[in-house]
This record gives structure tokens, C-alpha cells and sequence, in this order.
């Protein structure tokens, strides 16, 4: 196919415009990046958002290798001499790859199979004869004219074995019969998962699928994806298929055309084609498709999780206490300035048996606070969190500073990681620990971008799925949100630069080294003398850099450099400045956008730039808010049944969700008491960082598992 098709094709699968699709790809291809196009190229896309552009971008990626591996079938046939116009016909109006492959099957270079050997030993126009079905004469005279002692066929038998091998790998790839077992297998097939024997105890948490089968088709992604877990421990066993006497009764609806002794042959062949060559070969494929399917399940939980994240509200600019906290070790303090920079790092011992140790670290406090400034007190919720944070509570701090939890998950990855190192070369992994917390309250999505988002534990199943598609999903959850909110080039770390549209890690390192050559950039327009950043990169990353309190006021905004001139001449429009439609929105009022519509810049354009000055720089995020929990509980031995507490959704799985109560142990609300009424997805109830009231319904002190309820604590 043309690319003109693969693009009609692409929209009318997506039911966009040829048009919006064309001018999309055309974009794609010549380097601009989602978000970008998603925010500065509205007219071209007809205003396609990011979700609608990766598929774009997606899918004429796989429809192009579709048609490369078309090209590759075709001509590889036409060299064997076997591409007739009938079949050319049938490949080139194949719509799938498994189509494709289905007809490429018979031609494929074959290993040495027991149809090859029985061809090579002369027995094709036997099969032949067998599979027409209207010999009338002796089935036994007929064979015994293919024994051959120099060919190695030496009775009856064999000559009718090697036939019937060669019809059943006939069968095996007739196109018309492998998409009729297919269909079977994808409406009726069973995976089907035993404990292997002798590991039942070994195998105690995959207890639920000890003697275990489900469609396949309906079979959820966290079930499957647990099978394939224990199927790679070398716990399970599974396998996947339709009841087997159906399947070849079905096949022999396709080959079976009489009840001669010739169609008894058939039947064999059929029966032997199925169980030999077609199952196992369907098996796998329905293997694979299931994963596949899970896999993508799983991956867009773990984005959509990742993405809420992301965009956790920040504290903002203000000088921070951080206490990785523990017992027997201590809780290790860090105090941050507003650029969170460390300026003093110390050990304290506030759960010490000795009391002199605890007033120490009392009066450490209460001194640091007073020192340095402390707006705002991060405390990590591992072990030892809730204690630490009740013990501050009760503290009369300098400044009235906030005392808050803070979600340590992912921050001893970070402090053992290049990028701590680099940034700390001089502290240990503790004092590195600790600044991550206290710079994930004042700005997550600064400091998380530096994690794995693998570490961070908002995902289900995530070391089991398909890794590219994972870091693919993750990596343009990431890219999104860092455009979504700007990126201040003047404090940024190259690790958050880095995923600014058009940027990457080397041009981020050179921003980084340039501005530290020049003590800041003054207007975006420096940006163009970083080395490597060229006219390319600057159109799309420009629109995303902030420079706050430059000597531009629009270099703080989300308004492209290249729209400038638009905002200047509606101001000078106006007989005012740039400055005077920011700040009066009567001003704004009068502007009419008709005028300023051009063959280039329409109306989706404009509106953004109004919006944007009358907020500029604005962050998308929401206001920071702070989680109450109860006082009355500081370790899971506090909790008893019947309790209600606040908690924050942490993780959204297909089975449930995972709350954090203040406790270094999350509970868990299954998916059945999520809601007063039947849900498939918990997502159509709650996502990670909503605020919920639960109600405790198990308690399993052993395996430190809360069992909650949510849809106890709600009315109706």
C-alpha cells in the first residue's frame, strides 16, 4: 500500500480526518514532538490532543512495518516462482500481520519435517489422491504403487503415514483453516494452570490458581500476568485450548468430503494436524496475544497511576526540614533552602531508650527550624514515620512550620542512583535519601523525575510485562506531564530538562553547563547559544522553558517566542504594553481575536495566548493540601475492626486499590469495596492522591495486611 492508504486506512480506523492524520504524520516526521503538537500546532492537527497523536504516531508505525514485511512476502514468494495473481491478491488485501503470515506459511523455508521427508521420498501424488477423496479402487493397490526400497518406503503403512504427514501439514497452513482454529481458540479457549507437583508449598501464594481455568478472552490482566509469574518461578503449569474433539471436528468440516477409506485417511491427518502442528502453534500465538493484551492493561494502570503522580500538587518555594526517619539508626535531618539546596545535614535519636537523647534531638529541632528558617517539615512514611511525625506534632516549632508525610517510595532507589552521586559525591546514601524527601514535598514532579518510575510503586506486575512498551508508555507519561507544568531553566536539574520537547540528555547537560557559564539566561532567546541547540530544537522546546523575572515577562509564560509579535501588536493595538494586558482583564476584553486570525495562526492559538496571560506561568497543578490521619494509630497493632480513618489512594490496580493510612503498612480496598454498586475498573472510582474515608475489615497482624472498605463509609 501507498503511504496515501496507510493514512486512509489510519483514519478511518481512528474515525479522525484524513487531513488532521496526514498533517500529523507529516509533523511526526519531521521531528516535532506530542507535545508540542498537542500545544503549539493546533490548526495543523485540527486541535488533536496527545492521547489522539501517540496513536497516530503508533499505529503508521506498525502499519508501515506491516507493509515492509508485505514487500518482503511478495517478493521472497516471486523468487521460489510460486507467486501466482490470485495469490498476489489475496497478500496484498491482507489487512494483519497474522494474515499475512498465514499466507506467507507454506512458502516459508521449512526445517527437515516429516512432510519434507515424505515428499523427498516420493509420496506428494499419493497425498494428493487421498485429499480429492474419489478413488474408487483398493486403498492398499493404490499405496502399494508408492513402495519404494531405495526411497525408504517399505510397506503400505509407510507410504500412507508419509501422505497423510504431508496433508497434515496441508491442513497446518491452509490460511481458511488457521483463521477458523483461531477464532475457536480466541471465543472458546480455557487456560487451563495446575501447581507443579511437589511444590505446593513452595508455591503457597499462587494458592488461587492451583487448580485454576477461565476463558481466555475474559481471564483479567492481574490474573493472567500472576499465571505467567508463577509459570516463569517454575511453579505453574498452564496451558490454553478449546475443548480438543471440537476443535478437529471443526477442521474436518473444512478436508473431510466423502466416508471413502481415502477420507478415514483424511480424518487421521486432520486429527494428527491439529494436535501435532495446529494446537501447539495456536497455543502459542493465544499465549502471546493474552500477554500482550495484559501487558497492555497493566501498562496503562501504571501510566495513568504514574501520571496522578506526577502531578501531585507542590508545596512550592519555601526552606525545608527532611527526616529520613528510623529507630535503632536514628532519623537523619537535612534542612534545604528554597532552591533546595543542602545547606545542613545531622542524626538525630528521638525513639532512643536513653532520655538524654531524646531531649537532644528535641532542642536539634527546635534549633534548626530557627535557624535556617523551616517553613515546612517533610517526614519520610517508612519505618519509623508515623512515630516521628506524632512526636513533632507535639512540638512547639519556630514559624509555625507544617509537619507533613511524605511518600518515601522510590527515594533509596534515588540515593544509591548516578544522579545522587553526582549531585551529593560528598554524603551518604541516607543524607541523599533524606533531600529527596524534603524536595518531593516542595516540587514531586521535579524529584521524581530522576527516579524509576519502576521504584516508585504505583504499578501492578511491572517486571513482568513487555519492557519496551513499559518504558515507552512510561517515558511519554513523563515527557507529558514535564510539558504540561514548564520547566524554570534557570533551577532545573538536567534531569527534569531532559524531558522537555526537543531536548534529551545531551542538550540538557549543555543547558546546565551554559548556564552555569553565565550565571542564568536572561531571555529564551540565550537559549539559542547553547551548543547543539539549534533552530529545531528551540521551536520545540522554547514554548515549555519558563524564565521567571527575566527581562521578558512572555519568557515566563507557556506563549511560544513565535507568537510574540501577535501579543505585542494586540498591545500596541491597544496603545499599551505587554505588561498592561497581563494585569488589567478589562484590557483583554477589548481585543477582538478576528483580527489577529492568519493563514498560519487561527483561533485554538489565540484562545491559548488570552489564557495564558491572564495566568502566566501558570501551574496546572492543584493547590497542596494536607492528609489528616488519626492519632489514635501509629503502627497496625492500633488498628481494630470497624475503624474509620482518612486515608490517600497510593496505587489503582484492576483488583483494587492500595491506601495509604499513615502507616509504613498500606491497606488494601479489593475492588468489590471500592463502591455501593458493581465496577469492572477501580479507575471509575478512584485514582492515586484522591483523598478517602475507610473503614477497617481485616486485620492479618502475621502478613502485616489491612484489609479496608470504602464503599462502608459511604451513604446510599
Amino acid at each position: 500500500m501507498t503511504e496515501e492508504h496507510l493514512i486512509q486506512e489510519l483514519a478511518q480506523s481512528s474515525g479522525l480526518r484524513t487531513h488532521q492524520v496526514s498533517a500529523t504524520i507529516g509533523l511526526l516526521d519531521e521531528g516535532a514532538t506530542v507535545p508540542f503538537l498537542a500545544r503549539y500546532r493546533k490548526e495543523a492537527t485540527g486541535s488533536l490532543d496527545e492521547v489522539q497523536i501517540m496513536f497516530i504516531r503508533d499505529t503508521i508505525q506498525r502499519l508501515r512495518e506491516r507493509e515492509a514485511r508485505r514487500a518482503y512476502i511478495l517478493k521472497t514468494i516471486e523468487e521460489q516462482g510460486h507467486l501466482t495473481p490470485e495469490l498476489q491478491q489475496r497478500i496484498e488485501s491482507a489487512t494483519t500481520l497474522t494474515e499475512l503470515e498465514d499466507l506467507y506459511l507454506p512458502y516459508k523455508p521449512k526445517r527437515r519435517t516429516r512432510a519434507v521427508i515424505a515428499r523427498e521420498r516420493g509420496l506428494a501424488p499419493l497425498a494428493a489422491i487421498l485429499l480429492e477423496q474419489n478413488h474408487r479402487g483398493s486403498l492398499e493397490a493404490l499405496a502399494k504403487a508408492y513402495i519404494s526400497e531405495e526411497k525408504g518406503v517399505h510397506t503400505i503403512e509407510e507410504a500412507l503415514a508419509g501422505a497423510r504427514d504431508i496433508i497434515a501439514e496441508q491442513v497446518n497452513e491452509t490460511a481458511k483453516a488457521r483463521d477458523k482454529m483461531r477464532r475457536l481458540f480466541e471465543r472458546q479457549g480455557k487456560i487451563a494452570v495446575k501447581v507443579v507437583s511437589g511444590k505446593e508449598a513452595e508455591a503457597h501464594k499462587f494458592k488461587d490458581y492451583f487448580e485454576f481455568s477461565e476463558n481466555i478472552s475474559r481471564i483479567p490482566s492481574h490474573r493472567l500476568l500472576a499465571v505467567l509469574r508463577g509459570s516463569a518461578e517454575g511453579l505453574l503449569r498452564y496451558g490454553i485450548e478449546p475443548d480438543e474433539q471440537m476443535a478437529i471436528e471443526q477442521l474436518e468440516i473444512l478436508f473431510v468430503k466423502s466416508r471413502s477409506e481415502s477420507a478415514e485417511q483424511v480424518k487421521m491427518a486432520v486429527k494428527d494436524s491439529y494436535k501435532r502442528l495446529m494446537q501447539p502453534s495456536l497455543e502459542t500465538e493465544m499465549r502471546n496475544l493474552a500477554k500482550e493484551r495484559s501487558d497492555k492493561d497493566a501498562i496503562v494502570v501504571f501510566a495513568e497511576n504514574l501520571r496522578e503522580l506526577l502531578l501531585a500538587p507542590p508545596l512550592g518555594t519555601a526552606s525545608i526540614l527532611a527526616i529520613d526517619p528510623g529507630f535503632r539508626t536514628g532519623c537523619k535531618v537535612v534542612c534545604l533552602d528554597k532552591q533546595g539546596q543542602l545547606l545542613h545535614y545531622t542524626a538525630i535519636f528521638p525513639h532512643d531508650n536513653n532520655p538524654v537523647k531524646r531531649f537532644e534531638a528535641t532542642d536539634r529541632i527546635v534549633g534548626l527550624c530557627d535557624k535556617y528558617g523551616i517553613e515546612a517539615i517533610a517526614i519520610g512514611n517508612g519505618t519509623a514515620g508515623r512515630e516521628t511525625f506524632q512526636w513533632l506534632k507535639k512540638m512547639e516549632l519556630p514559624n509555625n512550620a507544617q509537619v507533613i508525610l511524605v511518600n518515601e517510595s522510590g527515594a533509596s532507589v534515588y540515593s544509591a542512583s548516578d544522579v545522587a552521586r553526582e549531585e551529593f559525591p560528598d554524603q551518604d546514601i541516607t543524607v541523599r535519601g533524606a533531600v529527596s524527601i524534603g524536595r518531593r514535598l516542595v516540587d514531586p514532579l521535579a524529584e521524581l523525575v530522576k527516579i524509576d518510575p519502576k521504584a516508585i510503586g504505583v504499578g501492578q506486575y511491572q517486571h513482568d510485562v513487555d519492557q519496551n512498551q513499559l518504558k515507552q508508555q512510561l517515558d511519554d507519561t513523563v515527557v507529558s506531564c514535564v510539558n504540561k507544568v514548564g520547566v524554570e531553566v534557570n533551577t532545573a536539574s538536567k534531569e527534569l530538562l531532559m524531558y522537555v520537547s526537543g531536548i534529551g540528555p545531551k542538550l540538557a547537560q549543555n543547558i546546565v553547563d551554559y548556564r552555569s557559564q553565565i550565571g542564568g539566561f536572561k531571555t529564551r532567546a540565550e537559549l539559542k547559544k547553547v551548543t547543539g541547540l539549534g533552530p529545531k530544537a528551540f521551536e520545540q522546546s522554547a514554548g515549555f522553558l519558563r524564565i521567571r523575572n527575566g527581562s521578558n515577562l512572555l519568557d515566563g509564560s507557556a506563549v511560544h517566542p513565535e507568537s510574540y509579535g501577535i501579543v505585542e501588536q494586540m498591545a500596541k493595538d491597544l496603545n499599551a504594553k505587554v505588561t498592561d494586558l497581563v494585569a488589567n482583564a478589562d484590557l483583554r476584553q477589548k481585543i477582538d481575536l478576528q483580527r489577529y486570525v492568519t493563514q498560519q495562526v487561527g483561533l485554538p492559538t489565540l484562545t491559548d495566548i488570552m489564557t495564558e496571560l491572564a495566568k502566566p506561568g501558570r501551574d496546572p497543578r492543584q493547590d497542596f493540601e494536607t492528609t489528616n490521619y488519626d492519632e489514635r494509630v501509629s503502627s497496625i497493632e492500633d488498628l481494630s475492626v470497624g475503624m474509620i480513618l482518612e486515608g490517600v489512594i497510593t496505587n489503582v490496580t484492576n483488583f483494587g486499590a492500595f491506601v495509604d493510612i499513615g502507616l509504613h503498612e498500606s491497606g488494601f480496598i479489593h475492588i468489590s469495596e471500592l463502591a455501593n454498586k458493581f465496577i469492572s475498573d477501580p479507575r471509575q472510582v478512584v485514582k492515586v492522591r484522591d483523598k478517602v474515608m475507610v473503614k477497617v475489615i481485616g486485620i492479618d497482624l502475621e502478613r502485616k495486611r489491612i484489609q479496608l472498605s470504602r464503599k462502608a463509609t459511604m451513604e446510599g
